[in-house]
């Protein structure tokens, strides 16, 4: 009788106890896992708020119905972050449908990724958006079917965006780019990667109006100008740059680029026009580099990295130089020589 009393103050009391502090720690679906394990574990579980603040449904089937279920209920009444990355079955029917029957869990959201989910388009966005007037971080990668009319949108329903990733949205045009700097002028993160409709015009509001951007990803896109970039001098917080396959770059908007003094990471591959003058320049100016890719530049020599050596040697730990031809030196002892915190010797394949 004395073991049973004991197993049982032992399942109600200990584990509970044990597993509040685990849980914090654990993935969200180990964690909804745990509720089935015994009912005082799934009464502790439930009594912790902090443990339900995000909804993780990344590359799930029936994603929608699931996301509806799942606000639905009482401990999800204070979600802060929803996450549907490349999840299936999610369209805007469901985001409609979340609008209509859960606007109240969702008052409080803060982080909406909506990445690769291509059955949701600016009605979508419209419904999603006008519950969740505290959203900060909205992510809608790889989204061909959203326009300047989604992005109309999320400007007017959600004021406080500082973290927005519109990479691979190839239908959105610089209309989209002057109603983010219009709005959003507390931006902190930009990717705008592979949005082909962008021009020199919508970039430099975004970059006149948007001044405390700390990242700024604009990969894979080669029509800017040098005249724009250039003007990414006026970022005085900015710490990562990425600027992959940016033919239009030369060393002198290179070297403008290099009044960034906070810059810590800076991908200049495929960067074609680029030579030791540009490199040298980010070298002099940006002194806390810890991440740099020069791959495929071929105008670049032996002696943009002695300048790299002599004033980032203590902080670079990333350093791509694969298909610089112009450089000797740069097999792995050679560049653990100049760099001796080198970790990384290819980021580009």
């Amino acid at each position: 009788m004395e073991g049973e009393e004991q197993t049982s103050l032992w399942n109600k009391e200990t584990v509970p106890k044990v597993m509040k502090i685990v849980s914090t720690r654990l993935p969200q679906r180990d964690l909804i896992s745990l509720l089935l394990v015994s009912p005082w574990l799934h009464r502790t579980l439930l009594s912790s708020p902090s443990l339900w603040l995000a909804i993780d449904l990344r590359e799930m089937n029936n994603a929608g119905d699931r996301l509806i279920a799942a606000v639905s209920l009482p401990r999800y009444q204070h979600v802060k972050q929803i996450s549907l990355e490349f999840a299936r079955d999610i369209d805007d029917g469901h985001l409609e449908i979340l609008k209509n029957k859960c606007l109240d869990s969702l008052q409080g959201l803060e982080s909406l990724n909506l990445n690769g989910c291509q059955k949701i388009s600016d009605k979508g966005i419209e419904a999603i958006t006008s519950c969740c007037h505290k959203l900060k971080v909205f992510s809608i990668y790889w989204n061909v079917r959203a326009t300047d009319i989604g992005v109309k949108h999320l400007v007017t329903n959600c004021k406080h965006i500082i973290d927005l990733n519109l990479s691979g949205c190839k239908n959105l045009s610089e209309r989209s780019l002057q109603l983010v700097a219009d709005h959003y002028q507390e931006l902190e993160s930009l990717n705008l990667t592979r949005c082909v409709k962008m021009t020199d015009s919508g970039l430099q509001q975004i970059l006149i109006r948007c001044s405390f951007l700390r990242s700024l990803n604009l990969y894979a896109l080669s029509s800017f100008t040098d005249e724009t970039y250039k003007k990414i001098s006026v970022l005085a917080h900015l710490r990562f740059l990425d600027l992959c396959g940016a033919q239009n770059l030369s060393d002198e908007g290179l070297s403008c680029i290099a009044k960034c003094k906070n810059l810590v990471s800076l991908n200049l591959t495929w960067c074609v026009r680029v030579t030791d003058v540009g490199v040298i320049a980010i070298a002099e100016g940006c002194t806390s580099l810890e991440f740099l890719s020069l791959f495929g530049i071929v105008g670049v020599t032996d002696k943009c990295l002695e300048a790299l050596s002599k004033f980032c040697s203590n902080t670079i730990t990333t350093l791509d130089v694969n298909g610089c031809i112009g450089i000797k030196r740069r097999s792995r002892d050679d560049l653990l020589q100049l760099f001796p915190y080198l970790s990384c010797f290819k980021v580009h394949s």
